[in-house]
């Protein structure tokens, strides 16, 4: 998963093109000489897809085996470059507090720009690089790869609890839930088994 450049764009609402306001890219995942082509395409792309984001819409659009994750709130454009697999509730997720923060860093100044911003905004490129992560944008996703792990290590725990001595063939001799045919299957399959094993 891999987020390749976040944009924040001032969108014009008599359809002229989107002002960028921030712009962070890593782009060295590709080629030394096409870098400068990249972040070109990506600024291109950018201006195209924010222009065409509806007041108060998130659109999404597939370019080869990229997504461009859009979210116009009310004029204020934010934008995310990211491969096919980067969770798209997570870019969302990513693109609303990348708005906030914009809007507490700046207030409404943005609603004047008249020209792409040159100055570069620090917070953009920590978070290009904090949110590589989906699961540090989206809460929920966080929350159940921890449940994930959890589970994992509680049928760790089971196994290892059989393993430090404790014998499955008197856990079934012990066992209310079993009747007395399905401990005589246990028994005859373990039999079993112990013959193939000896082979």
């Amino acid at each position: 998963m891999k987020i390749t450049s976040l944009l924040v764009l001032k969108v014009n609402p008599d359809g002229s093109d989107a002002v960028i306001l921030a712009n962070a890219a890593d782009v060295s995942h590709f080629g030394y000489f096409q870098r400068s082509s990249v972040k070109e395409f990506v600024v291109f792309v950018g201006r195209t897809v924010a222009k065409r984001t509806p007041p108060s819409q998130r659109q999404s659009v597939q370019h080869e085996e990229y997504k461009v994750h859009s979210y116009n709130r009310n004029g204020l454009c934010a934008l995310g470059f990211m491969d096919d697999h980067y969770p798209v509730r997570s870019a969302f997720s990513l693109l609303n507090q990348v708005l906030d923060e914009y809007e507490k860093t700046f207030g409404d100044s943005w609603r004047t720009a008249q020209a792409d911003s040159t100055q570069p905004w620090p917070y953009l490129n920590e978070a290009l690089a904090k949110f590589q992560d989906p699961a540090e944008a989206d809460k929920l996703l966080k929350i159940q790869r921890e449940l994930d792990e959890t589970k994992i290590i509680l049928h760790k725990t089971i196994d290892s609890v059989l393993a430090r001595g404790e014998k499955l063939d008197s856990l079934v001799e012990k066992s209310s839930d079993l009747s007395a045919a399905s401990q005589m299957f246990y028994k005859q399959a373990k039999k079993t088994n112990q013959c193939c094993t000896i082979l």
